[in-house]
């Protein structure tokens, strides 16, 4: 990821795809398993579905339970805001209207597999990250800098994983 200078307000972005050998539809059940996350992830710990929820659905909120060591531990509620089995699957953290971060999967097939690309956009609405920015303002695209350049750490580490199981299901 290369320097850009972007501030919180800019909704700054990272993203990242692999190529697949699998079908979308293989991987669909991975991508929108919501309890197989924590697995993957290095910050969130647990996930539950809401209202009664027991799979992805547009509308369907989950909580999440999440730690890093300079910003703590929190929870959050997440909005499925797009579920289209098997292309896209995404969900906005806190108000869907005004979210404090979206992220996103997104299969394209190609060839007998896939391109699985995960995105995930910072804000609009203030986040963890907010308090950081109040307390330095001076370093405020440092800040962002270094949280986009975790998420796209992440992002790859959940990539890689993921083409370990379709692949192996395969």
């Amino acid at each position: 990821m290369e320097w850009t200078g972007q501030v919180y307000a800019d909704t700054p972005y990272v993203s990242a795809e692999t190529y697949i050998d699998a079908p979308p539809e293989c991987l669909w059940r991975y991508v929108s398993d919501i309890h197989l996350m924590p697995e993957l992830s290095a910050e969130l710990r647990h996930v539950e579905w809401l209202d009664g929820a027991t799979g992805p659905r547009a509308g369907g909120r989950f909580l999440g339970r999440s730690t890093h060591p300079a910003l703590g531990n929190w929870e959050t509620v997440s909005t499925v805001v797009d579920c289209e089995e098997p292309r896209r699957f995404a969900w906005a953290v806190g108000d869907p209207a005004h979210p404090m971060s979206v992220w996103r999967f997104t299969l394209r097939p190609q060839g007998a597999g896939t391109v699985l690309e995960q995105w995930v956009q910072l804000g609009p609405a203030r986040s963890g990250l907010s308090a950081a920015i109040d307390a330095m303002p001076d370093k405020e695209q440092k800040i962002v800098f270094v949280r986009l350049r975790e998420f796209e750490a992440g992002i790859k580490a959940n990539l890689a994983a993921l083409k370990v199981l379709a692949e192996r299901e395969k």
